[in-house]
Formats: structure tokens, C-alpha cells, sequence
């Protein structure tokens, strides 16, 4: 497999207009590590004042913040009804039942219990069923003789894959990607867009009715997945409630999606700007567990999160008061000279590779293990399946508009159609993805 490098986009922002909204400038969000770079050897631990927080870039600092501040952030309903902001209730409802959003005890117990049903034993029962997912969505590319990464692989796959986890109809997938991507409107984006919150709170509506509803099929007619799971996970005596489960089963079915598609798209373009690794990739699939890991550090799904200051603290030689805004970098982090040698060359046999595009500590996500395996088979299969992959210079790239979650709208690729036709779907790469 051979392909040019693309150049990538690149434009120095001012140091006197130093802010993460320059995002919103397409240019900058096709490429935002220059800006990071700035931002790390400028003023590591920046206030931001259009944004109204901290912005820490640095990997300590932001190991700091993502370990010890809190990430109870999100408004409860009460206050958005004091703002005259009411109409958002139903999503902050929600939002403050969530994990994502809570500090011990509440996260202690929420996470013991989802836990207890998100086993690793239920997720490599799954490995068989994503190669046979993801063979099928590649049937259909070669039989076409093209390919949009995103539309045709990166986005339903994990759909389906989490429909089967789930233990909802499979054919449902598709009205839950687009909930999906809905409700990611409202983790990790900081810009405001009023004109989308009335389908954000269509979508969140749509998502409490369908798994209120999955939870009354389950109580006549139990099967097996998460939800069955969650409803009966018992962990010293603590249940979860129907809110709770309902909840939790929206941000891990958004997370899981939209993390998965993203380091598949992602990760494919990465490569094809960096053929000298996918042409060490190629030969041997025993380094694709390896790639992957590199790929997530390298254009990391997940570029940031928010934290609270728990009390008055100095980080970075700034004080930074009680219960500030932090946003941690993780996109920032990740390439950061003094915890990773070189870190703007992808380099897929990277050792000590602890990247932080899966969070740490108490949050670190508990869906890593699912979205690793997908994101393995699915290079797995790609290089397998589809030779001489090249990107379609004639379409232009385009990255979602989801500041906090990095992924691309469409990636067309081409490849040769004929040698493809003639490999078996049941080809393995040597390797069984693990």
C-alpha cells in the first residue's frame, strides 16, 4: 500500500490572542497542535477569558487536573431554572446522573455497578461478531469499488457492535448513531450553538423513551446484554435506579460510538499521511495492537475535558481559585516533548506509549477495552481486505465541528478494486486482532 503524504494545514496563532476558540477557525481545527504547542511553551497554565477557564496543556499538569480536580460540573436543573434556562432541564437531568460528571461517592458507587455489568468477559465474547460485522461493511465497499471510511465502516460498525452489547434490535443501529452524535453535542464542546440544543433535546427525549422502554421489555422478557446487566448488577447490597441506568447507558453507548468511529478515521488517515508506517505495518499485523495505541496518542478521539478546582491550588505558577473552570488538554498533552520523545512523528513500535486519550484515574474510561478491540480488528481487516488504500485527494477533508471530540465528517479512499475482490472476507492478517 503506497500513498502521498498530504500536506497538513497549519497557522500560527497570535501569542496576544492566545485562546482554544481559534478551534471555530477550520484551518486551525484541521491541525490544532501547533496552536497546543503555543500554548504548552507560552503559558502552559493559560487563562482564557473568552472562554471563561483555565486551559492546561502540559501532560503533568493535565494528569494533575484530570487526578485530583472535580468533574462535577455540569448544572443541575434547579440552576439552570434560576438562569431562566429551564428548557434544558431534560438534558441536565441527564447529564447529572452520568459518571462522566460526578466525584466520589456517587462516581464510587455509579462506576462499581456499571462495572460490574461491562465485564471483560462480555466484551471478548463480542470478538468473533466484530470481525463478522466489519467484513460484512467491507463486502459492501469492495462490491461498490469505493469507500468513505466514515460513512461505510468507522461509523456503523460500532453502531451495530454496541446495538449487540446493548442487547437492543441490531437494526435499530442507525437511529442510535444519530442520538448519538446528537447528545456528543454536549461532551467536550465549548462553543455555543443555541440553534442545535432543540435537536440535542429531541435526541435526549428520544434516547430516555427508547431505553425506558428497552428496560420494560427486558422486566417481561430478560435477555442477554448491558441493559439486562445493568438492571440486575448488585454490588454490596447497591442497585441502580432506573434514572441511573438510563443515564449511564446513553453515555456509554455515545461514548463508546463516537470514540470508536473517531480512532478509526482518524487512525486511517494518520496512516495514509504516514506511509512509511503503514508500509511497516502492512507485512506484519503483530505491530496493529501497538498502532493503535500510537494512533490514539497521535489524533486522540478525545481532545479535552472540563474539571472544577476542588479548592485554591497553584499549578503552572498561577493560582488557580475554587471552583474554576480547567479545561484539560488531552490532544495537548499527548504531544508533549518532555513526556513523549518526538511527538509530532507517528511512530506505530512507540514504547511507554501511556497516552491520555482515554482519560486517567477514577474516569479513565471504562469502555477502553471494547474501543481497543474494535479499533485492532478493524485495522486489522482494513489492511487485510483492501489493497493499495489510498486517500481521494479530490474530496476534501472535513472535521466535524465537535471541537471536543475530533473525527472527521467523511474520508473517501480508494483502493484496488480488483486484487480486493479476490480476497476471502475469513483472511485473518495473521492475526486474530487481540
Amino acid at each position: 500500500m503506497t500513498t502521498t503524504a498530504s500536506p497538513i494545514p497549519t497557522r500560527t496563532v497570535d501569542p496576544r490572542d492566545l485562546s482554544l476558540y481559534h478551534l471555530l477557525d477550520p484551518s486551525v481545527l484541521a491541525n490544532p497542535y501547533p496552536l497546543y504547542h503555543q500554548l504548552r511553551s507560552e503559558d502552559p497554565v493559560h487563562w482564557d477569558p473568552f472562554l471563561h477557564a483555565w486551559v492546561v496543556t502540559r501532560y503533568a499538569d493535565v494528569v494533575h487536573v484530570l487526578h485530583h480536580f472535580s468533574a462535577q460540573r455540569t448544572p443541575t436543573p434547579e440552576q439552570l431554572t434560576a438562569l431562566n434556562l429551564s428548557a434544558l432541564n431534560p438534558i441536565a437531568a441527564v447529564m447529572v446522573r452520568q459518571m462522566l460528571f460526578l466525584d466520589p461517592p456517587d462516581h464510587t458507587r455509579l462506576r462499581a455497578l456499571a462495572s460490574a455489568a461491562f465485564t471483560s468477559r462480555r466484551v471478548e465474547r463480542l470478538r468473533s461478531h466484530i470481525r463478522d460485522v466489519m467484513d460484512g461493511l467491507l463486502d459492501a465497499a469492495v462490491q461498490a469499488g469505493r469507500m468513505d471510511v466514515i460513512c461505510d465502516f468507522a461509523s456503523p460498525a460500532p453502531a451495530i457492535v454496541t446495538a449487540e452489547l446493548l442487547g437492543v434490535p441490531v437494526e435499530d443501529h442507525a437511529q442510535l448513531k444519530e442520538w448519538s452524535q446528537d447528545f456528543a453535542e454536549m461532551l467536550g464542546n465549548f462553543q455555543h450553538n443555541p440553534d442545535r440544543f432543540p435537536r440535542v433535546l429531541r435526541s435526549v427525549e428520544g434516547l430516555c423513551d427508547y431505553f425506558r422502554t428497552a428496560m420494560r421489555e427486558q422486566r417481561a422478557h430478560p435477555c442477554e446484554g448491558l441493559i439486562q446487566a445493568m438492571m440486575t448488577a448488585e454490588v454490596e447490597g447497591s442497585r441502580l435506579a432506573e434514572e441511573e441506568i438510563i443515564a449511564n447507558l446513553i453515555v456509554t453507548m455515545v461514548g463508546g460510538q463516537e470514540t470508536t468511529t473517531n480512532l478509526i478515521g482518524n487512525g486511517v488517515l494518520s496512516l495514509l499521511r504516514n506511509p512509511s508506517e503503514l508500509k511497516r505495518l502492512c507485512p506484519d499485523p503483530s505491530l496493529i495492537p501497538s498502532a493503535v495505541e500510537e494512533l490514539l496518542r497521535y489524533e486522540s478521539p478525545s481532545q479535552h475535558t472540563a474539571r472544577l478546582a476542588p479548592a485554591d491550588v497553584e499549578l503552572g505558577n498561577k493560582l488557580i481559585r475554587k471552583r474554576d473552570a480547567v479545561i484539560a488538554v488531552m490532544g495537548a498533552a499527548n504531544h508533549d516533548p518532555e513526556r513523549f520523545p518526538d511527538p509530532d512523528r507517528l511512530d506505530i513500535t512507540r514504547t511507554d506509549n501511556r497516552h491520555l486519550a482515554f482519560g486517567w484515574a477514577a474516569h479513565f474510561c471504562f469502555g477502553a477495552a471494547l474501543a481497543r478491540l474494535e479499533g485492532q480488528i478493524a485495522f486489522e481487516r482494513i489492511l487485510a481486505r483492501l489493497p493499495h488504500l489510498t486517500l481521494d485527494a479530490s474530496v476534501p477533508l472535513e472535521w466535524r465541528q465537535n471541537l471536543g471530540l475530533r473525527g472527521l465528517t467523511a474520508l473517501h479512499v480508494m483502493f484496488d478494486v480488483d486484487e480486493a475482490r479476490k480476497k476471502p472476507a475469513i483472511e485473518s492478517g495473521g492475526r486474530d486482532g487481540s
